[in-house]
């Protein structure tokens, strides 16, 4: 018979109505058998399963939700449902976890922070010292600029004789200090790691970037020669070191190192032109000529014709005259086919080796230009002066010219080696004293290379001394030093103002959550009131009134505000803003939490104090609207209310946004679902005082806080409110009913 699940779902509802819970749970656990992807239903059968006291059912159902969400990247519903599991079973490691990872995912950088401690602090009571480094490595990463820190963990990675993590902390913290332009302190940082690690490709390009930085590359280079020299089979290596004589301005070494890496790789040979560009920096324009004349077929027949006369007239522009250089100039113009140029080029070359005695080379442009250019009668007598054409030259094969002719070459799709062969007008190779490049030893050459041996040496990884027997303290000792208890975001002038108000608004809501013993969401709003706006004597006069009640004291009764209804106390909970910073003897405010390590909650303290006020600077309201949405959304309404205080507390009625007019509507409905309609009373009305509002919010705001006022019990003002709303439209929300039921209330 196929499964009905209407049906079944309409019995499950009948015997919640009737309170037979036993009896819903096995409906319901049917329809998640029928569709385990029900994920609703199974959210419903938790909650019932917790009801009865079964907490290992009630986790099965919550962990299933939460991992389908978290695999689906619905990172804030999955901390919802992981923290239900969390109250359900706190200090679980693996859901602690789960949980910092998931607030790290979403920049919550305070609350990762808490529960990646509280997983640490497990693993050093467990004495699993390197479970607990990795997640210090993870708490690290929240804050990657703290160079700090970093430092402290590859110190406690070296303890623990964990080599290759210790010398990557340490190059972190180099790179991070290099970014910060703090030049020495990164270079004594990598140096630590090149300890370590001596030929580790990031360290070094750590230690190249920041010589570079200051000026001493050559520095650099006798470090980087010192690890190519033990792995001279390492290109990686090889291409570092040649950028390293590059920037130390020293071509010799640079050609010499590239040469090797061509000899590997040929692809690599347009790299020579940095080197022929450092010659030219350095005036030594014949080695910048022999090193374009060596590569400059290679790059013809690869298509390179552009860029290498962009090259030759930087040569030009240094020498104007050089004969080699202008050799090359009539060499690429050839080979484009552009008789305009060449003629021009072989004009220039005439006239330069005319200047500098070189008659061949005169001879040879001369015999070219008589060629392209027959009716030119000087060119003719010129070269008869010299003895009559250069036979070489004469016997060349002329290309044929034609507009546009390099362009239509490449679209034609000739073969650029063999028109070279064909058609080569000269070699480019100079024939003067100078070796050419194919002539030159490509073998590297170690000899001018500083021995850097004392650096690698100086402690190796193999001998050093592991200080072991690592405690937590160890890793933390010596931080960031605290930067006390001075306000963490101190408001300007012109704000203050705005603060105070803010301030007495929040205070009143503390005073209501006092008079009815709901702590723990007191102590949040104070926590979230002083990390906004620093220390104040109203928030202090309520701390001292929660401690009295904790002592078990009475308030005095200016202090007791009343109200006409009661809400149930809730259990009481640490906020994270607390966690790790206090002890098993208490918080100050009669709630006690779990023991830290010292070492661990040293550090929590000083990240707390020194990170919230850039935390909350930068924080991000998107994230905690949209937390406080998935809380509303899994019914965790006392987490909603706090996600939408932070969210609140980060917009302005002013920004020109609807913001705050959505904070306040949503806290008055959590308010309304946790049975507090004054406060939601509260909210609605500050909605309706933001500016900008539309006529329709307006109006939704207005049947709300009727609403509000009606579970309050001020019957008469909701009246009035349901009255306005049913003048301007009589069918609006069933409003028209709703007048009637009052009456027939007040009557």
């Amino acid at each position: 018979m196929a499964f009905d699940k209407a049906k079944t779902l309409r019995a499950a509802e009948r015997y919640l109505e009737t309170g037979k819970i036993p009896a819903a749970i096995k409906e319901y656990s049917r329809i998640v058998e029928s569709e385990p992807e029900d994920f609703t239903t199974l959210n419903i059968l938790g909650d019932l399963q917790v009801r009865t006291g079964n907490q290992a059912a009630a986790i099965s159902c919550f962990r299933r939700i939460a991992e389908h969400y978290r695999d689906q990247d619905f990172a804030l519903k999955a901390i919802a449902m992981f923290k239900k599991i969390d109250r359900l079973q706190p200090g679980n490691i693996e859901i602690a976890t789960h949980l910092a990872d998931l607030y790290a995912q979403q920049d919550l950088v305070i609350e990762a922070r808490a529960h990646y401690l509280i997983v640490a602090n497990a693993h050093a009571q467990a004495g699993a010292t390197q479970d607990g480094l990795e997640v210090l490595r993870k708490i690290a990463d929240l804050d990657p600029q703290n160079t700090e820190v970093r430092v402290k963990l590859a110190e406690g990675y070296l303890r623990e004789g964990m080599l290759k993590e210790a010398a990557a902390s340490f190059t972190e913290a180099g790179h991070n200090l290099l970014g910060r332009s703090s030049l020495d302190e990164a270079l004594e940082v990598f140096g630590r790691s090149l300890k370590i690690e001596p030929a580790d490709r990031e360290t070094l390009k750590g230690v190249l970037d920041t010589h570079v930085a200051r000026g001493t590359a050559y520095e650099a280079a006798e470090i980087v020669a010192s690890a190519a020299r033990e792995h001279p089979e390492d290109a990686d290596l090889m291409a570092m070191l040649a950028r390293a004589y590059l920037e130390a301005e020293d071509p010799e070494q640079a050609e010499a190192v590239i040469l090797s890496l061509i000899a590997s790789d040929g692809t690599l040979y347009l790299r020579l032109i940095e080197v022929a560009r450092l010659y030219v920096q350095t005036d030594q324009i014949g080695e910048a000529v022999r090193v374009v004349a060596g590569i400059s077929e290679q790059m013809l027949a690869e298509r390179e014709d552009t860029q290498l006369l962009e090259l030759v007239d930087e040569l030009l522009a240094s020498d104007s005259d050089n004969v080699q250089a202008l050799r090359l100039l009539v060499r690429a113009h050839w080979w484009q086919r552009d008789m305009e140029n060449l003629k021009a080029a072989l004009e220039r070359l005439a006239e330069a080796a005319q200047a500098a005695g070189l008659e061949k080379d005169e001879r040879y442009a001369l015999t070219q230009l008589t060629r392209l250019s027959p009716e030119s009668t000087h060119f003719v007598e010129r070269l008869n002066e010299l003895g009559g054409a250069e036979e070489d030259a004469a016997a060349e094969v002329l290309p044929e010219f034609e507009p546009a002719a390099s362009a239509q070459a490449e679209s034609a799709g000739h073969d650029a080696a063999s028109d070279h062969e064909a058609t080569s007008p000269y070699e480019a190779t100079p024939d003067v004293e100078d070796h050419s490049l194919a002539d030159r030893e490509t073998e590297f050459e170690w000899n001018s290379v500083a021995n850097m041996a004392d650096l690698r040496n100086e402690s190796p990884a193999d001998e050093m001394p592991l200080e072991r027997g690592f405690t937590f303290e160890a890793v933390v000792a010596e931080e960031l030093q605290s930067s006390g208890d001075e306000p963490l975001v101190a408001p300007n002038a012109e704000d203050e103002d705005r603060h105070a108000m803010i301030r007495a608004q929040e205070l009143e809501s503390v005073d209501f959550y006092i008079a009815q013993g709901y702590a723990d969401i007191a102590i949040d709003t104070l926590d979230l009131l002083e990390r906004q706006f620093g220390g104040h004597e109203d928030i202090q006069r309520r701390r001292e009134q929660l401690n009295r009640l904790a002592a078990g004291e009475s308030l005095p009764a200016a202090a007791e505000p009343t109200f006409e209804f009661s809400i149930p106390v809730p259990e009481p909970k640490a906020s994270s803003a607390i966690i790790g910073a206090e002890t098993s003897a208490g918080n100050g405010n009669g709630i006690s939490t779990p023991a830290l390590d010292p070492g661990l909650a040293e550090i929590f303290e000083e990240y707390r104090v020194s990170a919230e006020a850039e935390t909350h600077g930068n924080e991000d309201y998107e994230t905690h609207y949209n937390l406080g949405l998935a809380y509303q959304e899994m019914d965790l309404f006392e987490e909603a209310l706090e996600e939408f205080q932070i969210a609140i507390g980060l917009c302005s009625p002013d920004d020109g946004t609807t913001r705050y007019l959505q904070c306040c509507n949503l806290l008055g409905h959590c308010f309304m679902q946790k049975g507090v309609p004054q406060l939601a009373v509260k909210w609605f009305i500050q909605g309706l005082g933001a500016p900008n509002t539309s006529d329709d919010e307006r109006q939704a705001l207005r049947f709300d806080l009727a609403a509000a006022y009606e579970r309050a019990g001020d019957l008469d003002r909701a009246k009035d409110l349901f009255t306005e709303i049913y003048g301007v439209n009589v069918s609006y929300r069933g409003v028209n009913e709703r007048l009637k039921a009052l009456e027939t209330l007040m009557a």
